[in-house]
């Protein structure tokens, strides 16, 4: 069991160490952002977008933050679904929040309605992703209790997901459709797993 702890901490440490290596490399050469950030305008010609969007922070308090919460939702995923699912959860949450991002910024040009999104607009991070691990956390421990930052009262795991998403989408500038995508696809893969888990207790 040690050793299984330990290898899903260096996944996620190796996760966190791409995000750092990639902060520091934006910071010192700031147009790379251009290149790596998604931006739907441009996604069809650089389809990589898309993934290194994901793995791509600029601020200082963004990449901390993310990474933090990483660690925190992707030991409880993998110490509940281990390794592989992990990988599923995050790497296709992160890509169904991107669709999410790019789908709804179209949308919202073709409608003339600004707050759906901005095909203009570049986005970066690893949020997306993130809330896919929160939402299959969310539906797997619903009733886990955590503090949500600034409330120093713990609450039940899936209030926690819902204000934050919540919030963040009530900030200007914050990509909340790709937190929006991210949280349903890991919804779903959560009760996905938690039911064929329950059915495969129930026959064996």
């Amino acid at each position: 069991m040690l050793g299984a702890r330990g290898g899903y901490l260096d996944t996620i440490l190796i996760i966190i160490l791409i995000n750092v290596l990639v902060f520091v490399g934006v910071n010192i050469h700031p147009a790379y952002v251009n290149t790596l950030a998604l931006t739907p305008v441009d996604v069809w010609s650089h389809p990589w977008q898309i993934i290194t969007s994901m793995f791509t922070h600029q601020e200082f308090l963004h990449i901390l933050f993310n990474m933090w919460t990483l660690y925190f939702f992707g030991s409880a995923i993998m110490q509940r679904l281990g390794g592989r699912k992990f990988w599923i959860i995050y790497t296709v949450g992160g890509i169904v929040g991107g669709i999410f991002y790019v789908l709804l910024a179209y949308a919202g040009n073709e409608l003339s309605f600004a707050w759906l999104g901005n095909i203009y607009a570049g986005a970066i991070g690893a949020s997306g992703a993130i809330f896919a691990l929160g939402g299959a956390l969310a539906v797997l421990e619903p009733n886990m209790r955590v503090i949500f930052f600034p409330i120093p009262v713990p609450m039940p795991l899936w209030v926690a997901i819902v204000g934050s998403f919540v919030v963040l989408t009530l900030i200007p500038g914050v990509a909340w459709q790709a937190h929006l995508g991210g949280l349903a696809f890991g919804a779903a893969a959560g009760w996905y797993y938690k039911r064929n888990s329950f059915n495969a207790y129930r026959w064996h």
